[in-house]
């Protein structure tokens, strides 16, 4: 396995919002961890709601006696809410953050992955598949057939999120699981590149690089050649299956 994650600025915001952890070795009982939080609130609030939420899921992972990725996830990202929750409550200046999360774990071929929120996992190949579900108000109008997919990316509601970890007491964590092919390739990321790059184009850069290294690097630099408004971050990870195609 080969992993690379990058979380970059942006061309117009103040402070990065955006956190990201990435592990190739065992957190736990889970064989590896991959993380992606979009935060927000004003002032520090939202770094501080993406920065702690990955921590805390690190650190439940670690001790986290489930051997299951769904149940150590759950449980993980469950104590996270309830520390902003409880952060908030204790701090006017912090009312509201909250972030967006999606957490994924590689285990014998099969992808487990967690989110809330409008950060993405897609597995690229000669094709581009979202594996997770934006909970966001646009992709709610999509589902009830109110407006198409192809005007979702420029509508001005776009970055209204309707799930959030911290923003109620009970949450809904969406998961999923599928199997991983030869020559497929894992890109997590925050909304700061899909807002700012086709998926084709994306499917192009991760296909058309040498390493992951370079694939994340120029994610960053299409994001923001595009205008880079808002954080971007990006993690590919390369199962390192037999039978890749580049």
């Amino acid at each position: 396995m080969k992993t690379f994650a990058i979380t970059d600025i942006g061309m117009c915001r103040k402070m990065n919002q955006d956190c990201c952890y990435t592990s190739e070795l065992p957190v736990g009982n889970l064989p590896n961890l991959f993380i992606v939080a979009d935060g927000m609130g004003g002032h520090n609030a939202g770094e501080y709601a993406s920065r702690y939420t990955v921590d805390t899921i690190v650190a439940v992972a670690a001790a986290c006696p489930h051997t299951q990725p769904a149940l150590i996830l759950e449980e993980a990202i469950k104590k996270a809410n309830e520390g902003l929750l409880d952060k908030a409550a204790q701090d006017t200046s912090m009312w509201g953050m909250g972030t967006t999360v999606v957490a994924a774990v590689l285990l014998n071929g099969r992808l487990f992955a967690a989110n809330i929120g409008d950060s993405r996992l897609y597995i690229v190949n000669e094709a581009m598949r979202q594996v997770t579900r934006d909970h966001s108000y646009v992709e709610e109008m999509v589902r009830r057939g109110e407006i198409r997919r192809e005007a979702a990316r420029w509508h001005p509601d776009k970055n209204i999120i309707t799930r959030a970890v911290g923003a109620v007491k009970d949450i809904q964590i969406d998961f999923f699981e599928t199997d991983i092919g030869c020559g497929d390739e894992i890109l997590m990321c925050s909304d700061g590149l899909t807002n700012m790059v086709e998926e084709e184009e994306i499917r192009r850069i991760v296909k058309g690089q040498r390493d992951t290294v370079e694939k994340a690097e120029r994610l960053i630099l299409a994001a923001n050649q595009n205008g880079g408004k808002d954080n971007i971050t990006v993690i590919v990870i390369d199962p390192g299956l037999d039978g890749t195609v580049y």
